[in-house]
Parts: structure tokens; sequence; C-alpha cells
């Protein structure tokens, strides 16, 4: 495979780890830097081009598991953090938070994978998210009654699950719809990412695999090499992105995110009728 190519997946690796956890949308990011710059569907095939930015984000979700270790090794009875009396958020709390994205993906995947990877719905997508991220934060309650992952209900954690369901849509932002949905059902900023992350690994990790398995034949053993700079780009940039966003959140809330997907959008139909 030639350098050039390479650089591709090193690319898009970069905009994968560097968007996956701000609610801007990864997936939506990629397709716009694909379709407009890189067009890799040219020596990867629309099948493949499609499976690789889902695939790569397991090195976004690794990058989840190192900086996260402690608190997912505690959800799973396997760590007590360190002056922490009890540990009530548990592994039920992310079961119950991704069955339903994990039955909806499963039910539309080839739909979603055959006719939503394309910068119109990515700029639906967009739009729709920023306005749910600018009611989350102008009607979110002021005074969040839910400051930690332990104050999470069974109950908050469906219902968030729920409303993850929206991410399915490209361009809708997976910790966009997530955050917002968190922030409306009372969780602070902090925590509804917390819960996010946690929640991407086993959905993510699910969705990454079960595309992989399904799109085998269509992988061409010789572009093993563009998926795996493509992997360890996205593991790098994610450990950077990861612990930024955190601080960044609470303190900006999401409405600075939605303005940019606002402009973000805006650009593209501009793009799109010219």
């Amino acid at each position: 495979m030639e350098l050039f190519e390479l650089l591709k997946a090193l690319i898009l690796g970069f905009v994968e780890g560097m968007t996956e956890f701000a609610p801007v949308s990864s997936t939506g990011h990629m397709i716009i830097v694909d379709d407009l710059w890189l067009q890799t569907k040219e020596f990867l095939g629309d099948g493949s081009a499609n499976t690789f930015k889902i695939v790569i984000q397991l090195g976004s979700i690794l990058a989840v598991v190192v900086v996260m270790w402690k608190r997912i090794l505690s959800i799973i009875g396997l760590y007590k953090i360190e002056g922490q009396t009890t540990t009530k958020f548990n592994l039920g709390h992310v079961l119950v938070g991704i069955i339903p994205a994990g039955v909806f993906g499963v039910l539309f995947e080839d739909y979603i994978d055959e006719n939503l990877f394309t910068m119109k719905t990515v700029v639906i997508g967009l739009i729709i998210g920023a306005v749910l991220m600018i009611v989350a934060d102008k009607f979110g309650p002021k005074k969040p009654a839910i400051t930690s992952l332990d104050e999470i209900s069974y109950g908050k954690a469906l219902k968030i699950g729920f409303i993850q369901c929206l991410s399915l849509w490209p361009g809708f932002s997976r910790s966009g719809a997530t955050i917002s949905g968190g922030v409306l059902l009372g969780l602070d900023h902090k925590t509804a990412a917390d819960f996010t992350f946690i929640m991407a690994v086993p959905i993510m990790a699910g969705a990454s695999g079960i595309s992989l398995l399904k799109n085998w034949d269509r992988i061409n053993m010789d572009h093993l090499s563009f998926y795996a700079v493509g992997f360890i780009s996205a593991f790098i940039f994610a450990l950077f992105s990861i612990k930024f966003f955190l601080k960044l959140i609470a303190r900006v809330k999401l409405t600075p995110f939605a303005v940019y997907r606002l402009v973000l959008a805006a650009i593209l139909i501009v793009i799109l009728i010219n």
C-alpha cells in the first residue's frame, strides 16, 4: 500500500480520535473528510470504506478503557476505588443503558450502512443534534440532582439508553445525544459524559465487531495496514481528547459545540448546493 494511502488512514484516525467523545459526531466528520477530500472508497470500495469508519472506533474504545480502567473494573467487581465505601453504579446500569441502541442497531444496521453514510444525512444529524443540545442546556435543571455515577438509577439509565438510539443516525453524535439526554434527566454534564463514555465501550465494540464480521469478505487483506494505521491513530488521539473533553464539558456545557455543529452544517449545505 502506498504511503499516501496510509496517510489517509492516519488522518481519518485523527478525526475519529479527536471527535469521538466530543458531541460533534465522529462518524459524521469522517464521512465529511472522506467524501470531500480523501475518497477512500476509490480503493477500499463502498462497503469496506464504511466498515473502516466503524472499526477504527475500536481504537477510541481502547483509549476509554485505558483512561477509565479503575471505574470499569469496579463496575464488574474487580477493583475497589480508594475512598469509596459503596459502588452503586454497576454492570446492570450499563446493560440497561445499552440494550435499546443495541437492539435498534442490529435491526437497522444494513439500512444505516447502505443509506445513511452520506453528506446529506450528516447535515440533518448535525442540525437536529445541535437543537437537542441547546434545549438540554436551556431547559435542564440549573442545579442537577445527580452529580456522580453512583446516583444514576436503572430507570434513568434506560431512558438515556433510548435517547442514545438517536445517534444511530450519522451526524447526530452518540455523546451529544446521551449527554443531552442525561442533562435533561437531571445529571450534571460531567456525570452524563462519564456515563456516555462507559456505555460506549460495549456499544461501539459490539457495533464494530458485527460490522467487521458481516463485511469481512469485502475487506482486502492488502488493506490490513490501512486499518492498523487508522486504529492506532484513533487510539493515540483519543487518549488526549478524552481527558481534555471531560474537563471542558464541565466548564462550557453543550451550547458551544451546538453552535459549531450549526456553522459546519451551514458550510456543508453551501457545498452541497454548489
